[in-house]
């Protein structure tokens, strides 16, 4: 028979969810929690109406409680990492536990196979799990005779065994895959902005490696020159500030590589990152041709507004806008998921200052432009990053690569 591979100790330390993240898988446990407890709490009532004595009704009590706690580690397998090893043997002990106590409490037990439909098709491979699903549908039937029920009390005893086991299965599944997205979606946050530091990081060691070395190099050759051959020495003191002023120019071409970008490409990019991590994107951007300059800083904006909804939030929700009339743009991104303590990142700290380095930079330079740059959390509990720039700048930042046009990777 073939079982499917239960969810050990390595799963839970590779995939424990960060802290403050949604809340969704919370509540899809929970929901599932209260609906299996519903449905014992119901089983425990039969047996409270069947007349029981304390030692028999306390003797329920004790198997209902076990089953429970089998019934918990098949469907909630990351709760008990331990048992979650042993599934086949936990999933032949409820078996054992569903149908032998009817020799006991009789009428009053048939409220638990439905529990153990459920547990068949969490902890067995799809094929195995539907086949002992119906053979509990079938052997409940054949029960329900033996305590004396007839043939009008078999399509209500089925049914209610077959409904217990798909709800509670559908529902452990879907805590399950809540959790699963959850965990993928925190994944591809953390892979987006590794990827990007990868790639701002490869750049200035493919650009800066050589250089640096030969600077360092040709500064040591000619410390020990300067005095023997102080012509050899000035020689290599000259092809170091060659090489220091190419090195300037490639640290000058990763940034300008790095923030010279089009708002519409960077809006699509944006796009795209956003919905593959499950945030609801609406975009209303203006096709108006906008100067190289302001171009450059929206679309760096844009890249600083959703690093900080990825880093700074939950949100579930994202807005981007940009209008733009006869002299001024104005760009926006806004997002819901802001909480108490994410909002502290853009309180005021010691010195005064507002928002991390990346806004503080972007600050500076739509102010280059002759615009300005800001943030709020609105009423709605929404947090807004909002740059309202002139189209025609009276600074063109664009054809010099040492402004405040290039500044290098917002953080």
């Amino acid at each position: 028979m073939g079982w499917s591979r239960p969810a050990g100790p390595d799963i839970v330390r590779t995939h424990r969810p960060v802290e403050g993240g949604d809340l969704a898988p919370k509540v899809a446990g929970t929901i599932t929690l209260v609906v299996i407890l519903c449905f014992f709490a119901v089983g425990l009532t039969y047996a409270v109406g069947a007349g029981m004595g304390a030692g028999q009704l306390a003797l329920c009590g004790v198997l209902m409680l076990t089953l429970l706690f089998l019934q918990l580690n098949h469907s909630f397998p990351l709760w008990i990492p331990r048992a979650a090893r042993h599934r086949a043997l936990t999933l032949a002990l409820q078996a054992v536990l569903t149908f032998a106590p009817f020799t006991l409490f009789g009428a009053a037990w048939l409220g638990m196979p439905g529990f153990l439909a459920a547990s068949a098709l969490l902890v067995l491979r799809s094929g195995w799990g539907w086949t002992v699903f119906a053979g509990v549908i079938v052997a409940t039937g054949f029960v329900q005779f033996a305590v004396g029920y007839g043939m009008g009390h078999l399509a209500y005893n089925s049914l209610a065994t077959v409904l217990t086991g798909l709800v509670v299965y559908g529902l452990s599944r879907l805590s399950g895959l809540v959790r699963e997205v959850q965990m993928a979606r925190e994944e591809l946050v953390r892979l987006a902005v590794t990827q990007e530091r990868l790639r701002f990081a490869r750049d200035l060691h493919d650009l800066l490696g050589f250089s640096l070395s030969t600077i360092t190099l040709k500064c040591e050759l000619a410390h020990r020159l300067i005095r023997v051959q102080p012509e050899r020495a000035e020689m290599e003191l000259t092809e170091i500030v060659q090489t220091a002023r190419q090195a300037l120019t490639d640290v000058r071409s990763v940034a300008s590589s790095y923030v010279q970008m089009a708002l519409n490409r960077e809006v699509a990019s944006a796009a795209s990152l956003l919905r593959a991590v499950g945030i609801r994107t609406d975009i209303q951007v203006t096709e108006t041709p906008l100067h190289a300059s302001v171009d450059t800083v929206l679309a760096t904006v844009l890249r600083e507004g959703v690093t900080n909804l990825l880093r700074h939030s939950k949100a579930q929700h994202c807005t981007i806008t940009a209008y733009a009339d006869e002299s001024t743009v104005r760009f926006s991104i806004a997002n819901d998921g802001l909480s108490e303590t994410d909002t502290a990142h853009y309180e005021p700290d010691r010195s005064g200052a507002t928002g991390g380095v990346g806004l503080r930079s972007l600050t500076i330079r739509a102010e280059a432009l002759g615009g300005r740059l800001g943030w709020s959390v609105r009423q709605d509990g929404w947090f807004e990053l909002v740059a309202e720039l002139p189209l025609r700048p009276a600074t063109d930042t664009s054809r010099n690569p040492g402004g405040p046009g290039t500044t290098g990777a917002t953080a």
